[in-house]
């Protein structure tokens, strides 16, 4: 199974241990929108806030391109804000684990 195959079931499932541990321990995690940089335990506290609100929903999403270094994945989220953003994500692989992960994010009216 892919990462990408892997991200996408733990997010549907909500399984936040299963999302976690696709996260190599030196992760860094980019917000290109505002620029903030999370470790893999921040970035897993915040993980677990979404997936435990109903209302943070991938609505979709699509693997634009997958190797064993690189996974480029396009979603649309829907927020608890009501807002929906078209959602870029990129993330450098290492040994079957994302070790950077960099979101792009354009908001849709």
């Amino acid at each position: 199974m892919t990462v990408y195959d892997k991200l996408h079931k733990v997010m549907e499932d909500r399984n936040v241990e299963g999302y976690v541990d696709l996260i190599h321990e030196n992760a860094e995690i980019i917000f290109h929108k505002s620029g903030n940089r999370f470790d893999k335990s921040e970035w897993a506290a915040m993980v677990a806030g979404m997936m435990g609100n109903p209302k943070f929903v991938s609505d979709s999403s699509r693997c634009v391109y997958e190797n064993d270094e690189i996974l480029v994945a396009h979603n649309f989220m829907s927020y608890p804000d009501d807002t929906k953003e078209a959602v870029m994500l990129v993330c450098m692989l290492k040994d079957g684990q994302i070790i950077r992960m960099e979101t792009g994010a354009t908001p849709l009216g």
